[in-house]
């Protein structure tokens, strides 16, 4: 095995007897790669640029004078490495992404497009509203179908992402009890299979947490909600579908609970890729709701790159929404800036600009390409799909709970009780199959979970393919074969790591190999 300057090992060992290395490293089309800075060095660069004369620094004193430390590669060499580094990713592209409550779809290439065309590709935040018609009109077209689709009278389109998006519920919704006079409501109620940001989220907008169990049915334990309401109840943060995969069927009454007590209702709507077309959260007695447009409406998910969590307001909350917003005077659409006129209620300011352009643009493309039947349509395959999962291991793996899923099917680690196996060692094994492992223990509530969304984007196909290696690795491990799950990933780039001791001591700085100097003998 070889081993990095950090004493890493980066190529794994033979993976079996036949299995054997390579002098390059490489496996067939599998390039072994190392760090930049092991490929290059400080001294050279692929690039050479004379000095700029008669150039007077405008940096206010805050100049380099030290060489940044980049490897310099020439440009063959730099392509290659970042190819390389892309051939080691598993991606929506490339096969089935079976993440559970992350919704992996398709992100179709129109949408694409159309964000890169200019006016919406090149607009600048800053420029007179005068020449960005085209975009606020699209941003104002956009949160209109969005309020079509969950029956809300108004939606804050500011948040950037879904965590964003709770807290701008959340604040509304603490706007809205401070304006009533309401400061002595500080309680709220958040189901235990709730998604994890939401107590958070609470919390930060000063509010206390009370969590209410679930029954066996993995649904909100009705009981214990009531028990739990009080004159002191600011609302209840639930997610429905919820993390268990499954429809909360007391919604309503839910909702009529904590609406007597004068609390208000935000819904995690995360999962809002299982209720388009079918369902709409204003008709359940929802207050607020955000939306992630990764997981329902195909804008790019993950990478640290820009997201969108919208976040659809009830009438008693829509006042309160955060600036700026726009609104269409006439024939114009101008943007509300300053808590006065129409914005004199709002909580305020969440960030500099309007939310995320290129997110808007290819959320509306994907609304306006399916319509109003090509969204039904996805969101009943999304369940179909799931279920299908469901109903094909059920004999082989343990469902958490009976019954239908929605648009996630929940398994639990029953089914490898007495193998030696474990859920994290399935799910490294799922990668030398060529599939990114689904979400693994979560939801907390349900013992070695594994969490599997296939979404609307997989065909029969690739879901029986799927289906065909989960059986197989549940197969294998009920046959006594542990110590190959307990050696996998074998055919990745990488083996196993120690993933306890890389999160409590990571590496993030390279450091060049110091020569140790050894004795003669």
């Amino acid at each position: 095995m070889s081993m990095n300057k950090q004493g890493r090992p980066t190529t794994p060992k033979a993976a079996t007897s036949e299995a054997r290395p390579t002098y390059s490293g490489n496996q067939g089309l599998s390039q072994a790669e190392n760090l930049i800075f092991e490929i290059g060095d400080t001294e050279q660069t692929g690039v050479d640029l004379a000095e700029p004369k008669n150039v007077k620094s405008r940096l206010g004193g805050m100049d380099r004078t030290e060489i940044i430390g980049l490897a310099g590669l020439s440009e063959p060499q730099t392509m290659r490495h970042y190819v390389r580094l892309s051939q080691k990713n598993y991606a929506i592209d490339l096969g089935v992404y079976p993440l559970g409550s992350c919704t992996m779809k398709h992100n179709p290439r129109l949408n694409e497009k159309v964000a890169r065309m200019p006016g919406f590709g090149d607009v600048h935040p800053l420029q007179p509203e005068s020449t960005a018609q085209g975009a606020l009109e699209l941003i104002h077209e956009l949160a209109h179908w969005i309020c079509t689709l969950t029956g809300m009278p108004a939606v804050a389109m500011t948040p950037k992402a879904g965590a964003h998006g709770e807290w701008c519920g959340m604040a509304a919704i603490r706007a809205k009890l401070d304006a009533d006079g309401m400061d002595h409501k500080h309680r709220v109620l958040v189901p235990e299979s709730a998604h994890g940001t939401n107590p958070a989220t609470a919390a930060q907008c000063g509010f206390t947490i009370d969590e209410i169990p679930a029954n066996d049915k993995g649904r909100v334990d009705l009981e214990a909600l009531k028990s739990k309401l009080g004159d002191d109840v600011a609302g209840i943060m639930l997610t429905n579908p919820n993390t268990c995969g499954l429809f909360e069927t007391d919604i309503i009454e839910i909702a009529d609970l904590i609406h007597s007590v004068g609390g208000y209702f935000y819904c995690d709507g995360a999962n809002f890729n299982a209720l388009v077309g079918r369902v709409r959260p204003g008709d359940l007695g929802i207050d607020a709701m955000h939306l992630n447009l990764h997981k329902t409406f195909s804008t790019p998910h993950g990478g640290g790159g820009p997201g969108a969590g919208p976040t659809v307001l009830s009438d008693a909350l829509k006042d309160h929404a955060p600036l700026p917003f726009v609104v269409k005077d006439g024939d114009k659409y101008r943007l509300v800036e300053h808590k006065d006129g129409a914005g004199k209620a709002s909580f305020g300011r969440m960030c500099a600009f309007h939310g995320q352009m290129g997110m808007y643009s290819r959320a509306l493309t994907y609304m306006m390409s399916h319509g109003s039947d090509g969204l039904k349509q996805a969101t009943e395959d999304a369940v179909l799909n799931a279920n299908y999962i469901q109903a094909s291991l059920s004999d082989v793996m343990t469902p958490a709970f009976g019954g239908v899923c929605m648009h996630e099917a929940l398994f639990d680690d029953r089914f490898l009780e007495d193998t030696g196996v474990t859920t994290l060692d399935f799910a490294k094994a799922m990668i030398d199959e060529g599939y990114h492992p689904m979400t693994m223990y979560f939801p907390l509530v349900v013992h070695g979970a594994m969490l599997i969304e296939p979404t609307e984007s997989e065909s029969k196909q690739e879901l029986d393919r799927f289906i065909g290696s989960m059986r197989s690795l549940a197969e294998r491990a009920k046959s006594g074969d542990a110590e190959s799950f307990q050696a996998a990933p074998i055919y990745a780039p990488m083996r196993r790591l120690d993933e306890t001791q890389a999160a409590r001591k990571p590496v993030l700085r390279w450091t060049p190999p110091v020569d140790i100097a050894e004795a003669a003998e």
